[in-house]
């Protein structure tokens, strides 16, 4: 099967007419299966039921690390803040040299420089939140200046978030235009779209969202900013990972997944690995298609994982409180 990363814009694949107007994009997503709603559930909780044996829980505790964009998106960040989650990133524990790295380190555009800074000389990446994160709601020239300004400063990933109120309003044409001229501006930069699935309210939402962004050139596409209340379940991943999976079987082109918010501990890690694994394969376990947006997230996994190596947990002070 092809690996080849999502679609530049300008670039052709077997789907580019169904973007040609609003009116065939409406009947290409009217015309997707609709969701079996209690079928995804059902079967998303039967694969987060699935038990694996230690020597697997340490690789997949492992994974799951690596796969970490470790997040800190707040009004009071400040440089040594981010500072410190950089080098949190590049070595999350100090006691054990073997830990992986996380995937990247996750900020504002004004936090990128610093953000570089910290990881300097590791394949830790940058990636940035813009286009007015977490409302998106600004003009267009201010959402691809909030782009080009991360990118400027060295981000290495962009995290857009869609127009929802565009969306719920049937302008999927609008959506996917504004994702494609983010996709351009963002150059080198690997581009995720998130939708704010709980703000989509159904699953058939869910399933055309992730459709507009894979056609319009997303790299990732994510469930959530982890701003809302309802952010990535099993569900709402799982039928991502489904879109994802037929998308490359259409196009040959594959895009990654990232769930984001509410995934807090080692346990809940492994379930969303599972559903990967059944779901769409090896292809995806790694971090250059699949990753975690999470700030609490590696605390509960480096905890987990001193316990694998030792038999016990440590005490409070044995990982740095984000």
């Amino acid at each position: 099967m092809s690996t080849a990363p999502a679609s530049a814009p300008g670039k052709a694949h077997p789907l580019t007419d169904a973007t040609a107007s609003e009116a065939t994009l409406r009947r290409f997503l009217q015309g997707l299966p609709g969701v079996d709603a209690v079928g995804l559930e059902a079967r998303a909780a039967g694969l987060g039921t699935r038990s694996i044996k230690t020597t697997a829980k340490a690789h997949a505790i492992d994974l799951a690390i690596s796969m970490i964009d470790l997040t800190t998106l707040e009004g009071a960040d400040t440089p040594g803040k981010v500072r410190a989650l950089g080098a949190k990133a590049v070595n999350p524990d100090p006691t054990d040299r073997t830990t992986p790295r996380t995937a990247a380190v996750c900020v504002y555009p004004d936090m990128v420089a610093t953000a570089k800074a910290a990881v300097a000389g590791t394949e830790v990446k940058v990636a940035s939140v813009a286009t007015a994160f977490p409302a998106g709601r600004a003009a267009l020239e201010v959402k691809l200046g909030d782009v080009r300004e991360a990118v400027e400063a060295g981000a290495d990933e962009i995290d857009m978030v869609i127009d929802r109120g565009a969306f719920l309003a049937g302008k999927y044409l609008k959506v996917y235009e504004e994702i494609r001229a983010v996709k351009e501006a963002s150059g080198p930069a690997r581009l995720k779209v998130i939708f704010e699935t709980g703000e989509l309210s159904t699953y058939d939402n869910i399933r055309r969202a992730s459709w507009i962004g894979m056609l319009a050139g997303a790299d990732f596409i994510k469930t959530s900013t982890g701003k809302v209340g309802v952010n990535a379940t099993p569900a709402n991943t799982l039928l991502m990972l489904e879109a994802v999976r037929d998308f490359r079987a259409a196009t040959g082109i594959q895009v990654g997944v990232k769930p984001a918010g509410g995934i807090r501990t080692s346990k809940d890690a492994v379930k969303f690995l599972v559903i990967v694994n059944e779901t769409v394969g090896a292809d995806w376990l790694d971090n250059h298609w699949f990753r975690f947006g999470a700030s609490s997230l590696l605390n509960d996994l480096l905890m987990q994982r001193q316990k694998l190596a030792t038999g016990r947990y440590s005490g409070p002070d044995y990982v740095t409180v984000d």
